[in-house]
Parts: C-alpha cells; sequence; structure tokens
C-alpha cells in the first residue's frame, strides 16, 4: 500500500523552472488516505483522486495496471506521483468509450513518474489548469502509428504556467506535446517521436521550447494560430538548442484534422504568429 502525504507544488512558472528532479514529499506528514494496488485498482485510484485535499501527495505503486475507465482529477495542490515511468504504467488497452486517460481540471498540480498507455482519446488532458507541471511521464501507443490512436500524448489548454519537462510521447494522431490557448509555457528536456506532430504550440502567447528531442514525426514542431477559438493572437515563442531530425513518418491523421495537411518530411512549420524566434 502506498500513502497519499503532505507535499507542495510550485506556485510561479519562474520556481516551476526551478523545481528540483522529483516531486517533493515529506514522509512524516500525516496521511490522507490510501492508494491500493489490491482490489480494482482503477476505483481506488479514483476514490483517492477525489478524497484528496489541497496539498497533499498521491502515490502510485510500482507495477502495470490495467484501466477500462478515464481518471479525473478537479482538487488544486495535489501531486500525483508513480514509483517511475518505466515501473508505474497504467494501461487503457482496454478502455470503454474515447475519453482520454487522466483530466486534471484544477490548479497547482503536479503529474510526475508515471506512464500513460493505448488511451483510446488523449493520453492526459488539462483544461484551465493553472500551474500545471507534467514531469518525467511517457505517453505512448502501442505498435505501428495509426489513425486510431488518440489524438495528444500531454495537452494542457487554456492554462497559464505549464511546465513540461523529460516528458516522452510516441504514436498520438495529432501531436504528442501539445500546448494551447495558453500562456508562460516551458517545454523542455522532453522526446517527441512517432507523432504526426512532434510538439505543437497552438494560439498561445511566451512559450519556451527548447532542449527536446523532435524526431520520426510527421513534423518536428509546429507553432500555429487558428481563426474562431477562445484565445486567438498567439505570439512569442522562442524555440532553440533543439534536435529536430528525421521527420518521415507517413500523416497518420484522421481526415480532417488541421494537421493532416502537414506534409511528411516538415522539420519545423510557423503559421499565421509573431515574434516567433528559432535558433
Amino acid at each position: 500500500m502506498k500513502r497519499i502525504i503532505l507535499g507542495s507544488v510550485c506556485l510561479s512558472i519562474a520556481a516551476l523552472a526551478s523545481c528540483g528532479d522529483s516531486a517533493p514529499k515529506d514522509d512524516a506528514a500525516p496521511a490522507a488516505g490510501i492508494v491500493s494496488a489490491e482490489g480494482d485498482f482503477a476505483t481506488n485510484l479514483q476514490t483517492a483522486l477525489i478524497e484528496a485535499v489541497s496539498g497533499s501527495t498521491v502515490e502510485l505503486p510500482e507495477g502495470h495496471f490495467q484501466l477500462e475507465t478515464g481518471l479525473s482529477l478537479d482538487v488544486n495542490g495535489i501531486t500525483l506521483i508513480g514509483a517511475g515511468s518505466d515501473k508505474t504504467i497504467l494501461d487503457f488497452s482496454g478502455q470503454t468509450g474515447a475519453g482520454e486517460g487522466l483530466l486534471v481540471t484544477s490548479d497547482d498540480v503536479t503529474l510526475a513518474e508515471f506512464s500513460i498507455r493505448d488511451t483510446k482519446g488523449d493520453g492526459i488532458k488539462s483544461k484551465g489548469a493553472d500551474r500545471i507541471t507534467y514531469r518525467d511521464l511517457i505517453v505512448e501507443w502501442s505498435g505501428d502509428p495509426d489513425e486510431s490512436n488518440g489524438a495528444y500524448g500531454v495537452y494542457p489548454v487554456e492554462s497559464r504556467d505549464v511546465l513540461i519537462e523529460r516528458v516522452v510521447v510516441r504514436g498520438a494522431s495529432d501531436a504528442g506535446i501539445y500546448v494551447g490557448q495558453s500562456k508562460n509555457i516551458i517545454v523542455r528536456n522532453s522526446v517527441a517521436e512517432y507523432n504526426v506532430a512532434g510538439i505543437e504550440i497552438e494560439n498561445s502567447m511566451n512559450a519556451d521550447v527548447y532542449g527536446n528531442i523532435a524526431q520520426h514525426n510527421t513534423g518536428g514542431i509546429l507553432v500555429f494560430d487558428l481563426p474562431d477559438l477562445p484565445q486567438t493572437g498567439g505570439h512569442s515563442t522562442r524555440i532553440f538548442n533543439n534536435q529536430i531530425i528525421d521527420n518521415n513518418t507517413r500523416n497518420f491523421a484522421p481526415a480532417g484534422n488541421i494537421v493532416a495537411g502537414v506534409p511528411s518530411g516538415t522539420g519545423v512549420i510557423i503559421m499565421a504568429n509573431r515574434n516567433v524566434h528559432v535558433f
């Protein structure tokens, strides 16, 4: 059994950028609940996420766990941490419905050190979740690239102060690492491969994308601004010190998707944005 224990989260993009390599924990803090690997793990985990209180850390045990329904988190100030991205695997290959694996709609959340695999919809989506951190995660779809794979691997949208670091995404039928309609963004030291779009910044402001590897996608890194969305006028993105190589995978996006028009063999696309620097 693993405890839910009190922890802490970073409260600004400056603090996010300077966080340590793992989510903070305090083993002396009082237990707020239990996530058990015994019995119905999915129910145990969802219950823990519902009953968690702000400031607590939900620890996932080591193991390969089959889940049939998506998870949700709407409590502020939670850290959800596994035993390692290669040790705690949440497998959604038997998922019913087309939802995401995990949906976060609360602020000051850190997600760290676990894997999400074979979701029917997006891997991890956060919406309106300010000061969210994605760290040391793997989101992937098994087998060859396929249009039936979920659209997005990690998918923060309509948020402020977003940090994505040391995240690996493979096989998304739209974008592996996507940040949309958000402000103050860091995407760093991550790997996006075998997706249609490796990394995409869309309708967003003030993004730094650096130290990443975008390889074997259809297109490596995309900066877009699209009409008819709640936030338009994207600007001020820096793409630097990245490896953008061998992005020659066939385009396997479902017909009608915007990225279905990305030609195989594309390194970087910038469209309808301003103040974008690639170096």
